[in-house]
Order: C-alpha cells, then structure tokens, then sequence
C-alpha cells in the first residue's frame, strides 16, 4: 500500500497520527469537532480520511477517526458554558464568513446536529443541542447588538 511519508516518519498508529499532524493543528475543540464531523459520510456513517487510509488502511483510519470524533465530543461536552462560548467565538474567529451570516445558517440548517457522533446517548445529544442553540442566540443577540451600535466615526456630512 502506498504511503505518503517515509515510514520513519509515520507515527505508531493512527490515532496518534491525526492528533500529531492534522487535530492539534486546530486550535478550537470546536474546530476539531466539526473537521470529524465532515470526514464522516452521511450515508453510511464510514469516516473517510485519504492520506490516513493510505498510510494505516481504511479500517484502522475509520476506527482512529471514530473515536477522536468521540473522545473531541466528549470533551467539548465537558466544558463549562462559559469555555464553550470562549471556544465557539475563536472557532467563529477562524471562519472567513461573517460571524452573523454563519450564525443564522447554523442556526437555519441545523447542521450542528450532524456534529455528534452515532455512539453518543440522548443525553448527551439533547445536551449538545441545548448548549449550542443557546450560545448561538447569545451570539446572534450580540451580532445585532453590534450592528445597531452607533459607529465610532463621525457621520458623513450631508455632499461628502
């Protein structure tokens, strides 16, 4: 099978692969757990990552994406509310859309809901949700706070 770095190079396993190379590079748990999200296909619910199939095979990778998706889940689960939003404004800091524009998508398509991995419980389903769709009103309120707040420059006078 090919790989794509020098064997030396590789680490021990998969796992440990993705965290060194790709996760840790993410700086936001919420980052991390929406970059797993996408890797996993909505029809089958198979992970699919190329280079690590390359490097490991397709199931050593599906299990290595699997559970980092759980383990980052589970994480972000345990974060306090206030470590949440602190984690969801720097993830919202890294997307090149306006913040209110991704905010009302989300909050539209609800493609969060997608972000939870099939072994999670109700609990911590409803939990995930709950937590989310308050932060994003939060967020939006904030949006339309700002956007409301008269500008820090003087107005432009009438012929200018």
């Amino acid at each position: 099978m090919p790989r794509f770095k020098p064997k030396g190079m590789l680490d021990r396993n998969a796992a440990a692969d993705l965290w060194r190379h790709t996760l840790s590079r993410i700086p936001t748990i919420y980052g991390r757990l929406a970059y797993l999200a996408s890797l996993r296909d909505p029809n089958s619910g198979i992970y699919r990552h190329h280079g690590l199939s390359a490097a490991f095979g397709r199931e050593e990778s599906n299990k290595a994406l699997r559970d980092s998706h759980r383990r980052t889940f589970a994480e972000w689960l345990k974060l306090s509310l206030s470590d949440k939003n602190a984690d969801l404004m720097a993830h919202l800091a890294t997307l090149e859309d306006p913040r209110r524009v991704v905010l009302d998508h989300w909050l539209e398509s609800r493609v969060y809901l997608s972000q939870v991995p099939g072994s999670a419980r109700q609990m911590e389903r409803e939990l995930f949700c709950r937590d989310l769709e308050a932060l994003f009103a939060i967020l939006r309120n904030a949006c339309a706070d700002e956007e409301r707040a008269p500008s820090s420059s003087p107005p432009a006078l009438p012929g200018q």
